[in-house]
């Protein structure tokens, strides 16, 4: 406990360090009624601090790290806005509060070195931490050059981005080999001599070369996706030449771009790779697909998409906006319609009960045009051979069906293309690994948490540093065995089901092979039963025309009986009247030829 005339504090209740002082939660001995000066609370520490702990070595998590570019872009925007350069930019400086929704808020501080300065103006005065520093202030303020150069508002911009970069990575972009800190002219070294494009250089050994590296490392946990958007912005910041260095309307449009992009997120099922794929809203499945080419190298025409179980077809002008929705957990999948050699999953069920119900289809269809060529009457000989098409088809339909069954028989159990084979490879959920390595992350990061509180001390007492001894001992055995849980079964298992799903793989293609093959006969057939149908409805419009001609003709032909009747009967009227005429005249009557 210590205090003063008003004023006390504990010790162990240490709030911050600075540069110059401790900073102690401090108690005042009764009300003095001075005028006081009244700052937020930040309990959950420093963006450092966030790094600072083992889960996040090799950088944060994507979400978080959005999260920290928009808080500090908006930041720095409202600085500019009113013509202020914070000149000491760092972890350290970036304070995390948890906002009402449970999210991390990051907040910009420390502005003892801040000064109002407009873009076009500049400064001499040397500010800021030595890893941050732009290489003209680390000549000065470090290594005690003298120098006449001048400094704008553009400084910060180097700041942010080595703050962005070890946000993104767990470290620093520019690390000689003995540290920032213990090889100063190497490190001035590295950041004067960067290349234009790196945002990175790194001495491996001592008086080694400085290797350049325009990428983030392998290690960094953010996506490809947001990697591909973040490079070309710390690669623009990051720039010793004021001329090349963009400014800060460039830096703020482009960030703003990335920040105002949505995610889709997609699964490659042969790279076994959740992809993150940043599009605006507005911008087209063909833009989407090209993006996805970037990231999977399946030509456009090569993807098969796959969204919840069914086949996802996207026209070439919907929007992004219109894309279903896809999580982490319920991303679209992607495969190639080309064999390659990395495999995963391939839903074949749900193709082999579409094509199963166009079958049935095709059958309905044929069998309906077989029993119409069958029992109808074909008055013109240039359609007889559809006749003859109708076996022809049949043998067709039936060899198709026996194909059919052959691929289904090869999803049954005891298929093929059967599934069991992943019970028996790869990891599973009662080899409760997760839960094994967890524990023995548990324990390392306690011991992690001993030893900071540990390095707070100045000396230990005699049966603390002997505990100490023994934890090192126990973080060597526990970080021995999770490796070696991870390499030895995780990791081996993994390339064992990758081995095998290849090799699935290739079935699975074979059959799709098939089943496209199948879809061109259907499709052939199609045509066919196409054309059979037109040439009978050409045979029944001419049957009706006939039928109508027979109609007219029998009504005629009535017509002609019944004037032939009539005439029979007129004439059978005329010879009865000359029989009675001819008796007449052999009776009795008067011969004309006798006068």
């Amino acid at each position: 406990m210590q205090s003063t005339t008003n004023y006390l504090w504990l010790l162990s209740d240490l709030l911050g360090q600075g540069a110059t002082a401790n900073v102690y939660r401090g108690r005042h001995k009764s009300n003095s009624r001075h005028k006081v000066l009244v700052m937020e609370y930040c309990p959950y520490g420093s963006l450092y601090t966030v790094l600072e702990e083992p889960s996040n070595a090799y950088g944060l998590p994507e979400d978080e790290f959005l999260i920290v570019l928009q808080d500090v872009v908006a930041g720095m925007n409202h600085l500019r806005e009113y013509g202020i350069v914070h000149r000491d930019i760092k972890p350290g400086n970036i304070m995390r509060v948890i906002g009402e929704d449970g999210r991390s808020v990051y907040k910009l501080t420390d502005f003892g070195a801040a000064r109002e300065l407009e873009d076009d103006e500049q400064f001499v005065s040397l500010y800021g931490t030595e890893e941050y520093l732009h290489p003209d202030m680390y000549e000065r303020a470090v290594l005690r050059k003298d120098h006449q150069k001048k400094y704008g508002a553009t400084v910060d911009l180097w700041s942010i981005g080595v703050t962005f970069y070890h946000a993104a990575t767990g470290c620093l972009p520019f690390r000689p080999f003995e540290g920032p800190r213990r090889n100063k002219e190497v490190m001035y070294k590295i950041i004067t001599e960067k290349p234009s494009g790196a945002i990175s250089g790194h001495q491996k050994f001592e008086n080694g070369k400085i290797e350049w590296c325009a990428e983030m490392p392998v290690s960094c946990s953010l996506s490809r996706g947001l990697q591909c958007l973040l490079t070309p912005v710390l690669a623009n910041i990051l720039e010793v030449d004021q001329e090349k260095c963009w400014g800060f309307d460039q830096f703020f449009a482009e960030t703003s771009d990335i920040l105002h992009r949505t995610v889709v997120y997609v699964f490659s099922l042969q790279q076994a790779t959740l992809h993150h794929v940043y599009i605006h809203t507005y911008n087209t499945a063909t833009l989407f697909q090209e993006l996805l080419y970037r990231r999977t190298n399946i030509s456009p025409p090569n993807q098969e998409l796959l969204y919840e179980g069914r086949r996802l077809i996207l026209d070439p002008n919907r929007q992004a906006q219109m894309f279903p929705h896809t999580s982490r957990d319920n991303p679209i999948m992607v495969l190639s319609r080309e064999l390659v050699t990395t495999c995963a999953c391939f839903h074949s069920e749900l193709i082999k009960e579409d094509f199963n119900e166009q079958v049935h289809k095709k059958a309905e269809v044929f069998h309906m045009c077989n029993h119409y060529v069958k029992n109808i009457f074909i008055p013109h000989l240039s359609h007889s051979h559809i006749l003859d098409l109708c076996p022809q088809l049949s043998g067709s339909l039936g060899s198709m069906d026996q194909a059919m069954q052959d691929i289904k028989n090869k999803f049954i159990p005891g298929g093929t293309l059967t599934d069991t084979w992943t019970q028996q490879v790869g990891t599973h959920p009662e080899d409760r690994y997760v839960e094994k390595i967890k524990v023995l992350l548990d324990a390392i990061t306690a011991i992690y948490q001993q030893f900071k509180k540990d390095k707070a001390e100045r000396r230990l007492p005699y049966n603390e540093e002997q505990i100490h001894k023994f934890d090192k001992q126990k973080l060597v055995f526990h970080a021995t065995k999770a490796r070696a849980l991870f390499t030895d079964e995780c990791a081996m298992k993994y390339r064992l089901f990758i081995s095998n799903s290849e090799e699935w793989m290739r079935k699975v293609h074979h059959v799709r092979k098939q089943l496209l093959s199948l879809s061109a006969q259907f499709i052939s057939m199609e045509q066919e039963v196409d054309m059979i149908m037109q040439r009978i409805y050409m045979v029944n419009d001419v049957l009706w025309l006939m039928i109508f001609a027979v109609l007219l003709l029998v009504f005629r032909m009535k017509k002609l009986k019944e004037e032939m009747d009539g005439v029979v009967k007129e004439l059978a009227e005329n010879n009865l009247f000359l029989e009675r005429f001819g008796t007449l005249t052999v009776d009795g009557g008067l011969r004309m030829d006798r006068i």
